[in-house]
């Protein structure tokens, strides 16, 4: 196998992260048959599909929360064993000694106090993308995973395709030379949810089956909207992660955990308007990474909002450029997907890293050719394989692929590029100090105080630097 200079400690840091990162337990920790005692936070929207999966893969579920009592009641007809919360917190109080493992299926903001209340009490750890909402929590996750050493996953069920692990191993053996430039692009926001959005001057009354505390737990308090949920919330800065947290995840993966994306050394973004409550209709972001060992300087490109046209596909003027190595009867792969250039070939793949192809298709031939070796391990062939990597890591087996070691490090580099977003300016990023060096004021957004009653998940130790990209000859 051709090496393009990273080591094959970094090729298997998306796979799993050292051994030490995963408690190995006794088989009578867990439930009846040898199934993970699994608490699900969030069961409603994603929430629903994430109960699914984890009962798919044989976990035994015993406790349901979420601040809405509707998506509570729905799960408890089909599991009245479980007990109901509206508060992960008073869920952990009554159930500690009761569950192995969590999942984490909320609104972005929510992501990181959730998980670290199972952390910090040595519970296993599935949370939805992005896995955070700030830097600081990026690091700190990272940390709390590591010292409690507890099994952990980001959802993003692309990273358990074989797609994601040929494009890394085609990247690695050469086949398209040199990555020099990678474009990301999608429709959302779009219809998906509004942007750019208003603060309503309205009251309306809280639903009865809303806890609305409960939903904004550690965000500034403010009156209750439905223009906040179900789903809306991704486009309001105190709550979601806009178009890059929702997509960048899934489509960035492949590319991230082949090119060993995790330190930018400046990011600027082109946006439709600066707006202080949440993101604007489109944006393009743009990340220069500096040379990486043997690896060149890259230039990675997310274009979000534009217009999709059917026939002639994004809109020109704010779309990326048609790769001009696709023939004219060839239709990109949908509304939202990958364009890695290299010096001898261009790669496209789809929205969850799947079916990569060399463009045009008499370079894929060669590629073919090639027979580049399959030299990761594949994820288990079965209709959840990101859940079962979860589940199995949980009960001491190999640790899951985006493990939070892993997760962090990818979901630091999309909240980075929503810093620029919302100040509309270049930043210029020192990651070991974790600091923006050139705009003192953008600073005050890598990491956020919580409100009062929820402060216990964002205290602990500095966190750690972002770890340096791991280039050089391949570890013996």
């Amino acid at each position: 196998m051709k090496r393009t200079g990273i080591s094959r400690r970094s090729f298997l840091t998306g796979l799993s992260a050292t051994a030490a990162t995963v408690t190995i337990l006794p088989q009578s920790v867990f439930g009846a048959n040898d199934k993970v005692n699994l608490a699900c936070i969030g069961c409603g929207g994603k929430g629903d599909s994430d109960i699914n999966d984890a009962v798919s893969r044989g976990a035994n579920i015993v406790a349901l929360c979420d601040a809405n009592e509707g998506p509570v009641n729905g799960q408890a007809k089909r599991f009245p064993n479980a007990r109901k919360f509206s508060d992960f917190r008073k869920l952990f109080d009554a159930m500690e000694k009761d569950i192995d493992a969590v999942t984490v299926s909320t609104p972005d903001h929510t992501h990181f106090p959730a998980s670290m209340a199972a952390i910090m009490l040595g519970k296993h750890a599935f949370c939805q993308k992005p896995l955070v909402h700030t830097v600081w929590e990026a690091r700190r996750i990272a940390q709390a995973a590591r010292e409690k050493k507890v099994a952990t996953q980001m959802g993003i069920q692309g990273h358990a395709n074989d797609g994601a692990r040929q494009l890394c191993e085609w990247i690695w053996g050469g086949a398209i030379g040199q990555v020099t430039e990678v474009h990301y692009c999608t429709n959302r926001p779009g219809g998906w949810w509004p942007q750019p959005v208003t603060r309503p001057t309205d009251t309306p009354p809280v639903p009865a089956n809303l806890d609305w505390d409960c939903w904004l737990n550690a965000a500034p308090a403010r009156p209750y909207h439905p223009c906040y949920l179900p789903a809306k919330w991704r486009g309001w800065w105190d709550f979601g992660c806009g178009a890059l947290g929702d997509i960048g995840c899934h489509v960035m993966d492949a590319a991230f955990w082949a090119l060993d994306f995790r330190v930018p050394e400046s990011i600027e973004a082109e946006v439709s308007g600066l707006n202080p409550e949440g993101g604007p209709k489109w944006s393009i972001v743009t990340y220069q990474f500096p040379a990486r060992g043997p690896l060149p300087p890259v230039k990675l490109k997310w274009y979000d909002g534009v217009s999709w046209d059917n026939k002639n596909g994004w809109e020109k003027e704010k779309g990326p450029p048609r790769p001009k190595e696709l023939p004219p009867e060839q239709k990109l792969p949908g509304e939202t997907y990958c364009l890695i250039y290299g010096d001898k070939g261009t790669i496209l793949q789809d929205f969850y890293c799947g079916g990569p192809r060399v463009i045009p298709e008499a370079k894929m031939k060669e590629v073919q050719e090639l027979k580049i070796p399959k030299t990761l391990p594949r994820a288990p062939r079965t209709p959840a394989p990101h859940m079962e990597e979860y589940l199995q890591a949980c009960k001491g087996g190999p640790p899951a692929g985006a493990n939070f070691e892993y997760a962090a490090s990818l979901s630091e580099m999309e909240v980075l590029g929503n810093l620029t977003v919302r100040l509309g300016k270049k930043i210029e990023w020192d990651a070991k100090n974790m600091k923006v060096t050139n705009l003192p004021e953008a600073n005050k957004y890598l990491r956020c105080e919580p409100r009062k009653g929820w402060e216990q998940y964002y205290t602990g130790a500095d966190v750690p630097p972002q770890p340096e990209p791991q280039v050089g000859p391949p570890a013996k």
